[in-house]
């Protein structure tokens, strides 16, 4: 089993019931169900004892970052989950807290994490329960050397949920900001779930203070690789933010290389240039576990490598939107049918 690594990642293995009570009669108040997002009223509101005893007193680590720790527990009605706690909560930290927890209760999509419940007993802790999967991260399975390799149909597949979550933030004014491959989990049949909303914002644009002013550099939204040029250039906030990082993230799953080598310093997006532009043939590129797939076509290949060409242009006017991105894939992956 591959555990979380990186913060803000959690994952999911056992079925959750839709919309539990407290008695397991179903929804606690159909009334408050929207079938647009999650049922507040059925987010469970864990005291921190009960958190304890169902992680065995925090005994079983699966993740952690510069601020939270990622636990694993189960659940009586749901299984096993992921309890994120942050710790030592600076007020700083608590505004981001509770903004991520309101995105997420707005949530409800089958490649987005669903949130399970949360608790906050402790002003010193907060914490999140999400759901969780054995399959680990993206970023672990393309880029741990003792991981399983994912197959080009996987692959695409994993392209095209990633999108279809997109599409479904983008339609309900959510900006993500910072899609990664460590953000993007595998359930128990490879499916994606995209995690870690921390960083997300409400609306599709907004101006904020330019990346070189010190409050910036503490505010700086996405991770190195990913980070629009534009976006640290300006600080404009936009949808087009997370349509380049869906690009990098398409580039990886072509070559399997990470976003950032920091050993040689180099950007995926620079590297794979000459291939977008045509000058280098994709077979130089791909993979090389994946040259005994059977479910490899080259043409795919090719189409994926010219929509994460249009995805990471330099302007974020002519990058295509998650409803584009998504009709171009129909299209040209034939290899995208359900597993």
């Amino acid at each position: 089993m591959l555990f979380l690594k990186s913060f803000g990642c959690f994952t999911i293995s056992d079925k959750v019931a839709d919309c539990p009570s407290e008695d397991g009669g179903g929804c606690c108040s159909t009334t408050a169900v929207d079938t647009e997002s999650t049922c507040a009223t059925c987010v469970k509101k864990f005291s921190w004892e009960e958190i304890r005893k169902r992680s065995k007193n925090f005994s079983r680590v699966i993740g952690s970052g510069g601020f939270s720790t990622v636990y694993l527990a189960r659940l009586p009605d749901s299984g096993l989950a992921a309890v994120k706690i942050q710790s030592a909560c600076t007020e700083m930290l608590a505004r981001i807290h509770d903004q991520e927890l309101q995105i997420l209760l707005r949530l409800k999509h089958p490649n987005i994490v669903k949130l399970l419940g949360h608790c906050d007993d402790r002003e010193e802790e907060r914490v999140l329960l999400f759901e969780y999967a054995p399959n680990g991260t993206l970023h672990d399975n393309l880029h741990v050397s003792n991981s399983l390799t994912l197959t080009w149909k996987v692959r695409t597949l994993i392209a095209f949920q990633l999108a279809e979550a997109l599409e479904y933030l983008h339609g309900i004014h959510i900006i993500h900001g910072d899609i990664k491959a460590s953000n993007i989990l595998l359930d128990e049949q490879q499916n994606c779930k995209l995690c870690d909303f921390g960083s997300a914002k409400l609306g599709f644009t907004s101006m904020v203070l330019p990346p070189s002013s010190t409050k910036m550099k503490r505010m700086i939204m996405g991770s190195q690789g990913y980070m629009d040029p534009h976006y640290l250039k300006t600080g404009l906030v936009s949808k087009k933010n997370d349509v380049y990082s869906y690009g990098v993230v398409l580039l990886e799953l072509v070559t399997g290389r990470e976003a950032f080598s920091f050993e040689k310093g180099e950007k995926l997006t620079e590297i794979i240039g000459p291939v977008v532009s045509g000058l280098v043939g994709v077979e130089e590129v791909v993979d090389p576990r994946l040259r005994y797939d059977a479910s490899l076509d080259l043409e795919e290949v090719r189409a994926m490598i010219a929509l994460a060409g249009m995805c990471i242009g330099s302007s974020p006017m002519v990058r295509p939107s998650a409803s584009e991105i998504l009709a171009f894939l129909r299209d040209k992956l034939q290899s995208m049918t359900p597993l």
